[in-house]
């Protein structure tokens, strides 16, 4: 049998099979929803937050939901195409970097302004509730189980970053259009591409640096091939970036009721919670380890901090304004963005 021909058997006898079933029984045999994402398995959220969010919904589901783990782009494609992947049932869930897929998500962007937050544990909770609040229509083509974003955003480089004119012409990786944006008014040359990519970038020379936080710089190698990273003084990081753990919708609605509760318990403000603290846990491994080998860690004072602070201002400004002319106000998602930080953070 041709590869063809045989998909259309099996499919044929699992329709019979599903046909042949009551629906009762179907729920009680169980369901298997296979999730795609890009990151190794040792990486800090698949193995922090992915994994145990998976281990919980299968346990609360008396076994009747299964879990089924694609690593490292398994299943195919690239990195930006992951939301669409779930979106259109490719698979059943996905966790993808929203800033790979520019100018689709205007309103959610707001979060990954310069210096806009700091522990991505609570800017993970305000960031879910900000969505929930003024931007569920972005997400209206999926079952949503949450946003999240990472911890204060720093430098990783080849040659050390001491203060702005240092950074000046350095071929940077940076991982969305807002931070792509906010290299090139710092002076950087911006390399957009998704963060898989940055260890053969970074070995061939094809950038000088990126911007990734610490968690996710052991299974990337980075400590290994750079050996200065720059911090900010203060709790906000420079940048940060949003991200996405999305669901099938129709694959949820096939549900049963009882399962669809079990999903959604594990939805919401509780998982982004789940998913920002891995972010800082794994924060305090990544630096741990820079530490560890030696490499030299940069701590910006108040005042340098404070001139990036004034250049990257302007990168907020355009926003506000690029916005404006897609009929959003962009100054009042910026006060509601950090007001809900602000009190996750009080």
């Amino acid at each position: 049998m041709t590869v063809m021909k045989r998909r259309t058997a099996l499919g044929a006898l699992g329709a019979w099979a599903a046909g042949a079933l009551p629906a009762g029984a179907m729920a009680q045999a169980g369901t298997t929803l296979r999730l795609h994402q890009m990151l190794p398995p040792q990486a800090t959220i698949p193995a922090r937050a992915i994994v145990p969010w998976a281990q919980k919904v299968e346990a609360e589901s008396g076994g009747r939901l299964k879990i089924q783990l694609f690593h490292a782009m398994q299943l195919g494609g690239a990195p930006p195409q992951l939301f669409d992947q779930a979106k259109d049932g490719v698979v059943d869930l996905t966790w993808t970097v929203l800033g790979y897929t520019p100018g689709r998500f205007p309103k959610t962007e707001v979060f990954e302004l310069p210096f806009m937050s700091g522990s991505a544990e609570q800017s993970s909770k305000a960031l879910q509730m900000y969505v929930e609040k003024f931007a569920p229509d972005e997400f209206k083509d999926v079952k949503l189980i949450c946003v999240h974003t990472h911890g204060p955003g720093l430098f990783h480089t080849k040659q050390p970053v001491t203060g702005l004119e240092s950074l000046r012409g350095m071929k940077i990786r940076g991982g969305s259009r807002i931070i792509n944006n906010m290299l090139t008014k710092l002076g950087a040359t911006p390399v957009g591409m998704p963060v898989p990519a940055v260890t053969e970038a970074l070995s061939k020379g094809v950038i000088d640096g990126t911007t990734i936080p610490w968690e996710v710089t052991p299974s990337l190698k980075v400590t290994e091939l750079v050996k200065n990273h720059t911090t900010f003084a203060g709790k906000e990081g420079l940048y940060t970036q949003t991200f996405a753990f999305s669901m099938n919708r129709a694959a949820y609605e096939r549900l049963p009721a009882d399962l669809k509760k079990v999903i959604d318990a594990h939805s919401g403000v509780a998982a982004a919670a789940l998913f920002g603290k891995a972010m800082d846990d794994g924060d305090r491994v990544g630096r741990e380890l820079a530490v560890k080998a030696g490499n030299q860690i940069v701590a910006l004072d108040v005042a340098e901090t404070q001139r990036w602070r004034r250049t990257a201002a302007t990168v907020e400004t355009d926003w506000i304004n690029e916005v404006r002319g897609k009929g959003l106000d962009g100054a009042k998602l910026v006060a509601e963005a950090r007001a809900l930080i602000a009190q996750q953070s009080g």
